[in-house]
């Protein structure tokens, strides 16, 4: 990602690539603690900073006082209460490769890099959800609780190894995750269609991913990417999109879909019905800088991005 581009930047900066097709940027949607930064590992939470910790405690107690956080309540509507929460958050990308920009070791556990002060698409779904499984279990809103929970989405089976256990395309991030009760593709049911070009982005543009300048690791992900060639995308044609929009819920997780050879999507995001039935986009975008909801359609949303082709759709579940 960026400098060292991972998953998240290949969903931000990928919208450059499909302009000038030049690197590296691929998806600025990379978040986080720096390097060194003690939110970055669970055996240091203690110091997070004080606002990180304001927030999940301000924000699992809204859940919980306006009947949120109940079980029989949909993740995703909780979710995306907490995406609400946080409109006007500063957008930060290419945080999740920080570590690796000091001299981190790519082969060593990777940090978990953390924040509810700033985010990327990716970071904002992650810790929106994390958030609402946290004001879901009625204890303490603790910083290690909610790290966990966002730590068993990020990293393949829930387990944090070296760079190569991040889930690094958008689609295996969905696909892990429903296959741990995480969330549930919903794309085929709204009559999606499969995408089988193999994903090969990363290793096909090794010199923009410092990580990759191992032989060890790019060996990893490249038998990652392989490994992906038997789990087609499902996803909703871009002119397939109004015809489904009444059975896309809030708090539906979204990949918008590109025709970027070797890439999967270039974005991520919530999708967002409001009180006037609109539904629309909740995310955390490049241009503009903070977290917002959007004021077109999502299908027009989709319509103004430069070689989206659709959608990926998957609906968080209690976990």
């Amino acid at each position: 990602m960026n400098d060292p581009m991972s998953r998240r930047e290949l969903l931000m900066n990928a919208a450059s690539i499909a302009a000038v097709l030049t690197l590296p940027g691929i998806a600025g949607c990379g978040t986080a603690a720096p390097a060194g930064d003690s939110r970055t590992d669970l055996r240091t939470v203690e110091f997070v900073p004080k606002l990180d910790v304001s927030r999940l405690a301000q924000w699992t107690a809204a859940l919980r006082n306006e009947g949120l956080a109940a079980k029989a309540t949909a993740v995703g509507k909780s979710a995306t209460r907490v995406g609400e929460l946080a409109v006007g958050t500063p957008y930060e990308p290419f945080t999740l490769e920080a570590y690796l920009r000091v001299g981190g070791d790519p082969m060593a556990r990777e940090p978990l890099a953390l924040s509810l002060t700033r985010f990327d698409c990716v970071t904002l779904v992650e810790s929106s959800i994390a958030v609402a499984r946290v004001a879901a279990d009625r204890g303490p809103a603790s910083w290690t609780r909610f790290a966990r929970e966002v730590e068993r989405m990020r990293y393949r089976n829930g387990t944090r190894g070296g760079y190569s256990s991040r889930l690094h395309y958008f689609s295996e991030w969905i696909a892990d995750g429903e296959k741990r009760g995480l969330v549930r593709n919903i794309a085929r049911e709204l009559g999606g269609i499969e995408d089988r070009r193999p994903l090969r982005f990363m290793t096909e543009h090794r010199g923009s991913y410092p990580a990759l300048r191992d032989e060890t690791v790019l060996a990893e992900i490249g038998r990652m990417e392989r490994g992906l060639d038997d789990e087609p995308r499902v996803m909703i044609p871009a002119d397939g999109i109004a015809a489904v929009a009444d059975r896309i819920a809030t708090g539906d997780v979204l990949g918008f879909a590109t025709a970027i050879s070797g890439l999967d999507v270039t974005h991520s995001a919530f999708a967002y019905r409001g009180a006037d039935g609109v539904l629309k986009v909740l995310h955390a975008p490049l241009s503009g800088g903070t977290v917002e909801i959007t004021r077109t359609t999502l299908t027009e949303y989709v319509g103004a991005i430069r070689r989206a082709t659709g959608i990926l759709v998957a609906r968080p579940l209690r976990g």
